[in-house]
Parts: structure tokens; C-alpha cells; sequence
């Protein structure tokens, strides 16, 4: 089973400009990829809060590409690790309406516009994105995938490259709850 390690840093006043991240991420040998939009789906289940369980259930639309993905609880309390699970689909539509004719049922959509870099950092595979999020704004990522038994070091890997690209205070919350949460707060 292969287990996601992801850190999210938000570029809030006093963090790195995207600019100056940019440069760091080349600097250290980070390669940019093409620039893509990216729409994510989210769905409640009809039985379980998913907020409770910290799980989550998404159509993911990437340009040509459409993903179903499932993510199951988080299992670290610094990064967001957990069991990822993700097949390619053909349809976007076809796929909400098999989830909405089992029960689930739509929640959100989370928009942003993301800048991958594919890099080798001290041996082990990275990738960074810089991601715009509508009605968040700027976020770093930086994620890996591990083992069930090496999912620390991999941890401590990516918060390693974090100083390394001056990246502090790391957000656990998705964009989808960080968007929620902001809602709430504006009513």
C-alpha cells in the first residue's frame, strides 16, 4: 500500500513569495512542468462524515485527465499522511452520477491553478507544486510517497526540504476545509 506525505505551506505575509519559492525550488535542481488548471469535486458519504474521519472522496479534473480518488484517514499529526487511492476515469459526469445515484452527494468545488516541479532531493523523489487556490490564494506543496513502515523519515525528509526552502507553519487542513471554514466565517 503506498502511503502520500504532503506538506502545505501557505505564502501569507512574512512567508517566501511564490517568486522567490520559484527560485529556491530551481536552485535546488527542481525541474517546472507545465502550468494546469485543476477542478476537484468533493462528496460527502451518505453514512459517514468525512470530516469526522478525516477522509475524503474526489473527482479530479486535470486538464485532459479525470481521476477518481479516495484518501483515507490521516495517520501522522504533523503531516498530512495517509493511503491514497486513485484510478483514472473517462467521464467526470458519468462518474458524480454513479456516486450521486449511491448516496453521495456533492459538497464543493475546489479551483486552482497549479505549478508542479518534479525534483530529486538528497535521493528521493519530490513533487513540489506552487498551487493558486480561488478564494484562498498561494500554497506551496511538497509531497512524496512511502511505505507504511518509512512514512516518518519520509516526514522529516520533506520538513527538511521545507527550511531548506525557508517554508514554515505547515497547514494539515484541504483546501476543501480551509474553503468550508472560510465560508462559515464570512456569514
Amino acid at each position: 500500500m503506498a502511503i502520500e506525505v504532503e506538506l502545505k505551506f501557505p505564502l501569507l505575509p512574512g512567508a517566501p513569495t511564490v517568486e522567490q519559492v520559484t527560485d529556491r525550488l530551481q536552485t535546488i535542481g527542481a525541474r517546472p512542468m507545465p502550468s494546469r488548471h485543476q477542478n476537484d469535486h468533493y462528496y460527502a458519504h451518505p453514512d459517514r462524515d468525512f470530516a469526522r474521519t478525516d477522509e475524503a472522496l474526489r473527482i479530479r479534473e486535470d486538464e485532459d485527465r479525470v481521476q477518481l480518488t479516495y484518501k483515507g484517514p490521516l495517520i501522522d499529526e504533523v503531516a498530512k499522511t495517509r493511503c491514497e487511492l486513485e484510478t483514472g476515469i473517462d467521464s467526470a459526469e458519468i462518474a458524480a452520477e454513479i456516486l450521486e445515484s449511491l448516496g453521495f452527494r456533492p459538497v464543493r468545488v475546489v479551483a486552482k491553478q497549479r505549478r508542479p516541479f518534479e525534483l530529486s532531493w538528497q535521493g528521493v523523489s519530490v513533487e513540489a507544486v506552487i498551487d493558486r487556490v480561488e478564494g484562498l490564494g498561494d500554497f506551496v506543496e511538497l509531497e512524496t510517497i512511502s511505505d507504511p513502515d518509512s512514512h516518518q523519515a519520509a516526514r522529516d525528509h520533506l520538513l527538511a526540504l521545507a527550511a531548506e526552502l525557508g517554508l514554515e507553519r505547515s497547514e494539515r487542513r484541504s483546501y476543501l476545509c480551509l474553503l468550508l471554514n472560510a465560508e462559515i466565517e464570512s456569514t
